[in-house]
């Protein structure tokens, strides 16, 4: 996918999605959002987590228990920071999304810590 990526991002966005980055911990718009829909990728607008899967870790991230499909997002080992960590990036346009832990309170173990930033949202308007 070749997109002029600076062309469709802000600085904010382009820094987090191209370049790997992290928003403060408690800043982003989703962190403490839980409306009924669908969160989608803000590079290419493949749909990534149902509202259904988002809980309140206290991480200062949103964070989910799932994805809607394994096909979505793909898992790359990460050992910046001296740490070894699963990034997680879109599967389809590659931009980074966040982190995966396996410390998550819900049956699944998982906890996928996202940046707000690179996400949108699309209400469910069915209710």
């Amino acid at each position: 996918m070749s997109k002029d990526w600076k062309k469709i991002l802000s600085a904010e966005e382009y820094h987090i999605l191209r370049e790997k980055g992290t928003e403060k911990p408690f800043s982003g718009k989703f962190n403490n959002h839980f409306e009924d829909g669908i969160y989608t990728c803000k590079g290419c607008n493949k749909e990534l987590f149902s509202s259904s899967m988002k809980f309140n870790s206290g991480c200062g991230w949103p964070s989910f228990d799932n994805e809607i499909e394994n096909a979505n997002i793909d898992k790359i080992k990460d050992t910046s920071f001296g740490m070894i960590r699963t990034e997680i990036v879109c599967s389809n346009c590659q931009s980074h999304l966040g982190h995966l832990f396996v410390d998550g309170p819900t049956k699944t173990s998982l906890r996928y810590c996202v940046n707000s930033i690179s996400i949108n949202f699309k209400k469910n308007e069915s209710k």
